[in-house]
């Protein structure tokens, strides 16, 4: 898809990885001071950017668990106490700016809370009312109520609770909640005031439809990517369909589009298992390959970078226990390097082509190249559960390359024919 109105991305964001921070379970204090002792580490990792999950302050109608979900906002101009206080966020945003670090907060524009100061303090059209005039409930999720946005008020105070953010305390950008359940005419509207107050304010969408990324968002999630691999994984797919998927998304979307890939967040992580639960032995090559594909945009979750192995409780407090560096913390440090060195896999329209090498084994192996500029980054990856010898001609991608993995000088050779282990791979730069 070509890019009629191509959006103007940050500087910062086209080579940058972002990381997920899960407050209450990244420290034994859950809290934004104890947080930001973690900053350091995340920056030394190669993290660009970190999102913070809703720090507002969370209902009790229909409260779930013992702390209640983060999505359930109680006050958009509120921190949640659990957390700390606005001293503590601005402590935080502070000492993220001073190590180069920007931070995002998420934002619930959908709903808020059933017992949210809106719903006592704003007229009763805010909210969607159903026939006994008690504000409707928005998918299922009973501790909310659906806000009203047939009514303009709501956008306008929507748009000022996220001004306030960014005037006050300095927010660099938003992840957006399921963004395509309210009018994508809001979030453009919401991006042009906010883009007059910070010019270089940076737009994540919680979904994935195609308009969001004209005048509002500048990065949106690959979902789809992700239900993918969980499959080929876990033997339900072949590299075939993810072949497929990279051409139809490449389609689908303008060039200038951000792409979040990652191999899990808050909601995979506690509904459907760690990483390693999902993907098992591919959770490393499928860690490296989001780090790798066009237009994207890579996620850390909270604990990937240790490697913990672990499905948090999403509404009580389930703190990491006695985290420690270990052999994923040197591979996402490596990936990020990859990333910052490396033009061809910047995210949008400046990263380089995606140029497949043909080979024996395509149901397994994918075999390509990145480039732009002088700058080439090749990849081999099995993609199977199962040793496969692999047969390619390189052609002009043959000569001297490096290993990203260790440093390590390569001669690639015209024909390349080796054997390879179950999800195994090899990332070559030059």
């Amino acid at each position: 898809m070509s890019d009629t109105n191509p959006v103007s991305h940050p500087a910062w964001s086209y080579p940058a990885v972002l990381y997920e921070m899960n407050i209450r379970q990244l420290t034994s204090e859950g809290t934004l001071a104890a947080a930001e002792r973690h900053l350091f580490r995340l920056r030394e990792l190669g993290v660009d950017a970190v999102w913070l999950m809703p720090l507002h302050p969370i209902g009790e109608i229909n409260r779930k668990g013992s702390l209640g979900s983060y999505y359930s906002v109680r006050d958009y101009y509120a921190v949640n106490p659990e957390f700390g206080t606005f001293d503590d966020f601005d402590r935080f945003a502070d000492t993220a700016h001073s190590l180069g670090l920007k931070v995002l907060m998420d934002w619930v524009a959908n709903h808020t809370s059933r017992d949210a100061r809106w719903l006592a303090e704003r007229p009763a059209d805010w909210y969607e009312r159903d026939g006994n005039g008690e504000p409707l409930v928005p998918n299922g999720w009973d501790d909310t109520a659906k806000l009203n946005y047939a009514n303009p008020a709501v956008w306008q105070g929507e748009i000022d609770a996220m001004r306030f953010w960014v005037e006050r305390h300095g927010v660099d950008g938003f992840r957006c909640d399921m963004a395509m359940l309210v009018p994508t005419a809001f979030w453009r509207e919401a991006v042009r005031q906010l883009r007059g107050v910070k010019r270089n304010i940076f737009m994540l969408a919680e979904a994935e439809q195609t308009d969001l990324l004209v005048d509002a968002f500048d990065a949106c999630y690959a979902w789809e990517f992700h239900h993918l691999i969980n499959d080929i994984a876990q033997g339900r797919r072949r590299v075939w369909d993810l072949r497929n998927y990279i051409y139809a998304d490449r389609e689908r979307y303008p060039r200038s589009a951000m792409r979040l890939f990652f191999t899990s967040n808050h909601d995979e992580n506690s509904w459907n298992g760690s990483e390693f639960q999902r993907l098992g032995g591919a959770a490393e090559i499928m860690a490296a390959l989001t780090f790798l594909l066009p237009q994207g945009m890579p996620l850390v979750y909270t604990g990937q970078e240790f490697g913990y192995d672990h499905s948090f409780a999403f509404f009580d407090r389930d703190p990491m226990v006695d985290p420690r560096p270990g052999h994923f913390t040197e591979l996402y440090r490596l990936l990020c390097q990859l990333k910052h060195r490396n033009a061809a896999l910047q995210a949008g329209e400046r990263g380089g082509s995606f140029i497949e090498i043909e080979n024996n084994a395509k149901d397994c192996l994918m075999t390509f190249v990145r480039e732009v500029e002088g700058n080439r980054v090749l990849a081999v990856m099995n993609l199977s559960p199962y040793t496969v010898h692999a047969d390619f001609n390189t052609g002009i991608y043959q000569g001297e390359y490096a290993d990203a993995m260790n440093g390590n000088r390569v001669a690639v050779p015209c024909h390349v024919e080796q054997d390879m282990p179950p999800w195994s791979y090899r990332i070559l730069i030059r």
